[in-house]
């Protein structure tokens, strides 16, 4: 028989948009989990891509992804070894050469896992690799897993975490589109999470970006 515990604090972090910054973005997971910490927060869900910034140009996103296994890694994990809650951020990853839309799962400095965007939008295919798998996570007693913006499209995506005893999916995404696009999309973002959370039972829990640049606009949802 499950056991879920009684309750547990979680937040989703809507930061302003930072592209290939990533220093700046470092500097708001810390300042935002500080604040998370004070309240209580187990655990706190950062946009796709937040690190470096969602960048979809070939060369700028190659040039900026960041190997989980190297040393600037490393640098970032030794940043957030004071954070008591579970961080889930969005990167751009690279291993061996391949490029992924990632988020990562952070323990007080140490990578519990990671999850990659299995759902690649045409924008998105000819820069990343689609992931293949679903991992799930463990946070006082509440198993989660997540789906990148985009996956939530797809009801399997969503039943295949469902599958393995989770609660609670997270979503990090970026939906900073051009204005008219943003505001056709504003209100239909939110109706096909609903959805997926009908299919699947799970709770959902997002996280996007906020602000305008260059004819674009970011609504949310968080």
């Amino acid at each position: 028989m499950n056991t879920y515990p009684a309750s547990i604090k979680v937040a989703g972090c809507q930061p302003i948009e930072s592209l290939g910054d990533a220093a700046r973005n470092t500097a708001a997971i810390l300042e935002f989990s500080k604040e998370a910490d004070l309240h209580g927060v187990a655990l706190i869900c950062f946009p796709e891509c937040f690190l470096q910034g969602y960048v979809v140009d070939p060369q700028k996103s190659r040039e900026l992804a960041i190997a989980l296994d190297g040393g600037e890694f490393a640098n970032l994990l030794s940043q957030l070894r004071a954070v008591h809650a579970v961080l889930i951020f969005g990167l751009i990853e690279i291993k061996e050469d391949a490029l992924y839309n990632t988020a990562v799962v952070v323990q007080q400095g140490k990578l519990l896992g990671a999850y990659r965007k299995t759902q690649l939008l045409p924008g998105e295919k000819s820069i990343f690799t689609p992931g293949r798998q679903f991992p799930t996570f463990t946070v006082e007693g509440l198993r989660f897993g997540i789906n990148i913006c985009y996956d939530t499209n797809f009801s399997q995506c969503a039943t295949s975490v469902a599958a393995q005893g989770a609660r609670l999916l997270l979503c990090p995404a970026n939906n900073m589109m051009k204005i008219a696009a943003a505001i056709e999309w504003k209100e239909k973002h939110n109706a096909i999470r609903a959805q997926r959370c009908r299919e699947s039972g799970l709770w959902l829990l997002s996280a996007d970006v906020t602000g305008e640049r260059k004819g674009r606009v970011s609504y949310g949802p968080t």
